[in-house]
Order: structure tokens, then C-alpha cells, then sequence
């Protein structure tokens, strides 16, 4: 089985994510002048990344990343992967547990041993998301709290997510949001493919900027999307 080294990636993902961050920011910075765009939210609890597709098996290697208000408490909360073909449930996970202080909590996949490869894991569980077109969902007793929906939707498919779809990241890559505490609605805005996945990290921003500003959140995303990656890949 081949495996992802986290201890050897982690000055990488620390760097790549920094870089990406600066990137944003700086892109933010240039558009604000513009005014104001479109509306944005920040939420108390987003699904935040995602990683479903390791090389290899992906047994003890997925995760998803939930980013919240520290202290939030998870119970009676359910994660669901949504089938794109006919809208199935294939996977239910209920949560348990609270936001860690750093606003984050990574649930991670175990192999047939109960282990897992996934760091800074605060929830274990035995799951397998389907690579896309499928959704991932997170619900409480009240309906649908976030939803993303990634891969190509054809007319016949299943879209369970928000806006347009993310995209579908290569085997070894994760789906993450350009920031964790920021939902436009829309997942083609608000999610971009990391390389390297970064399980328990996250670009937050910080302080919140005025509705106005941080729906430029969105169009800085688009902006810089192409330019991160390609200063990533350039790092690896």
C-alpha cells in the first residue's frame, strides 16, 4: 500500500499553506478597491477539507476537517456522503466530541486494525467517500448545516452541495477551502485542490472584514487559485 508520509510533508504543507494564504490576501487587498461583491458568510461550523482519494488503498488515509467556534459541541451532528448517481446515502458518520481550541476537528478513517495514518485525528471512524461526482454533507436534527458537492454533474447526477461544483482533486490531493471559516455558498468559489493534504491546518480570516469585503473572498479565490498551485507544485 502506498502511504503518505505526514511527518515528512509537514514543513511543505506549513509553507504551501502560508504561501497560499499570502497569495490570497494579497489578491483580496488589490480588489477590495472595488467595492463591494456579491454576500459571503462566516459560519460557526463549515466542512473545511477533505481528502478521499490517496494513491493506492485509501484505507486509514481519508479525513475531513470541520472548522468551527472552539468549544462547539458535535453531538448529534452526522457527516453523509451523497452518491451522485441516484443520491444514495453511501456513508453516515455521527459525530461526537467538541472543537478543538484552534477551531478545527479532523475525523480520520481507520484501516482493518483500527488505525489510522491521518495526524492530528480527534475522531476515529470507518468510512470510504466515493471519488466524484458525489457530496458531502453535514447535518443536524434540523436539516443540512454545509454541504460539498464535487466532480462533473451531468443532468442525470446528484448535486447535494452548494452553488457549482468543486473540483475533483487527483489521487494524493485534498479539497480545501481558501479559507476554513469563510462560505460564500458556492463550492466552485470557496474550494480549491491541495497537493499536499493538511489534516488539523487551516488558513482562517482573520479578524472577520465587513460582508462587502469578504464576499471578494470569492473572486480573489479564482484569481490566485491558478498561481498557488502552480507556486506549490514549483516548491515540490
Amino acid at each position: 500500500m502506498n502511504r503518505i508520509d505526514y511527518t515528512t510533508c509537514t514543513t511543505y504543507s506549513t509553507a504551501y499553506r502560508t504561501l497560499r494564504g499570502a497569495l490570497l490576501a494579497a489578491c483580496l487587498a488589490a480588489i477590495s478597491v472595488l467595492g463591494a461583491a456579491g454576500s459571503a458568510s462566516a459560519m460557526s461550523l463549515l466542512i473545511s477539507e477533505v481528502f478521499y482519494d490517496a494513491v493506492g488503498s485509501d484505507d486509514g488515509q481519508s479525513f475531513v476537517e470541520l472548522s468551527g467556534t472552539p468549544g462547539t459541541i458535535l453531538d448529534g451532528l452526522v457527516l453523509e456522503g451523497i452518491n451522485g448517481s441516484g443520491g444514495g446515502v453511501t456513508v453516515t458518520i455521527v459525530l461526537t466530541g467538541t472543537v478543538a481550541p484552534d477551531g478545527l476537528f479532523v475525523i480520520a478513517d481507520v484501516d482493518t486494525s483500527g488505525q489510522t495514518q491521518v495526524v492530528n485525528a480527534d475522531l476515529l471512524a470507518d468510512f470510504d467517500f466515493q471519488n466524484g461526482p458525489d457530496s458531502i454533507v453535514l447535518r443536524d436534527a434540523l436539516g443540512v448545516r454545509d454541504a460539498v458537492g464535487y466532480g462533473v454533474f451531468d443532468a442525470s447526477l446528484v448535486f447535494a452541495g452548494e452553488g457549482q461544483p468543486a473540483v475533483d482533486p487527483a489521487a494524493g490531493s485534498s479539497l480545501a477551502r481558501a479559507f476554513a471559516d469563510v462560505d460564500t455558498d458556492d463550492n466552485a468559489m470557496d474550494w480549491i485542490d491541495l497537493s499536499i493534504p493538511t489534516p488539523g491546518e487551516a488558513e482562517f480570516l482573520v479578524p472577520e472584514p465587513p460582508t462587502g469585503v469578504l464576499g471578494l473572498v470569492a473572486i480573489a479565490t479564482l484569481l490566485c487559485q491558478a498561481r498557488v498551485r502552480a507556486a506549490g507544485q514549483r516548491r515540490g
